[in-house]
């Protein structure tokens, strides 16, 4: 099948699947004799692998890595889950930040009156004057 085809098949755009070749997360599409990319039904499924990775926020190297992982029959499941609990810690640490923004701009926009003063603590925030004591 050509690009397009493996593209709608796995829901990765043209575009997206060059990039995924270009860096080397899925090996280069063999040609056909006029030179166009041709792809297998595999190919698709290991699109349809990077997609999912890629929708869990894998990092692109770790896409790598577990796609070398689940193509190696003699894997062992430890290095798998080590590569997901790394990620784990890391969406972790990525809630405790959003949690701690959520609960700075809630305060912010709680204290701020939004109305025709001037005065605006979310401006005084985010200029660093509340730090000054201004």
């Amino acid at each position: 099948m050509n690009i397009g085809e493996a593209s709608k098949l796995s829901g990765i755009s043209v575009k997206m699947i060059r990039k995924y070749e270009d860096s080397g997360i899925i090996p280069k599409a063999r040609r056909n004799e006029s030179g166009y990319r041709s792809y297998s039904e595999k190919d698709v499924h290991t699109l349809k692998f990077v997609k999912t990775s890629r929708s869990l926020g894998f990092s692109m190297k770790d896409i790598k890595e577990l796609l070398s992982l689940w193509k190696n029959t003699s894997r062992t499941s430890a290095n798998v889950k080590r590569i997901a609990e790394k990620h784990v810690e890391s969406l972790e640490q990525k809630v405790d930040e959003i949690n701690m923004m959520l609960k700075t701009l809630k305060h912010l926009t709680k204290n701020c009156h939004g109305d025709n003063r001037p005065n605006c603590p979310i401006l005084s925030n985010l200029s660093g004057e509340q730090d000054k004591g201004l």
